[in-house]
């Protein structure tokens, strides 16, 4: 069984811990509408991806009054 020969001091353990730590979320700006999305992601408001309209959005009841 696997026992450590020295303990392992609290600045070693913390050291190899420095990359566990949770990075934030990537975020860009729609080119089509300006609202945030994720990088390579279809936008959700709009349904633009790569300047391109991929997917058919229903008009919202606002927009249309």
């Amino acid at each position: 069984m696997a026992v450590p020969k020295k303990k392992t001091s609290k600045s070693c353990r913390n050291m190899r811990r420095s990359h566990h730590a949770l990075k934030p979320a990537a975020r860009v700006e729609c080119s089509n509408c300006g609202e945030i999305k994720r990088p390579h992601h279809v936008c959700g408001s709009c349904g633009h991806y790569d300047g391109r309209p991929v997917v058919k959005t229903a008009p919202a009841a606002d927009e249309a009054a």
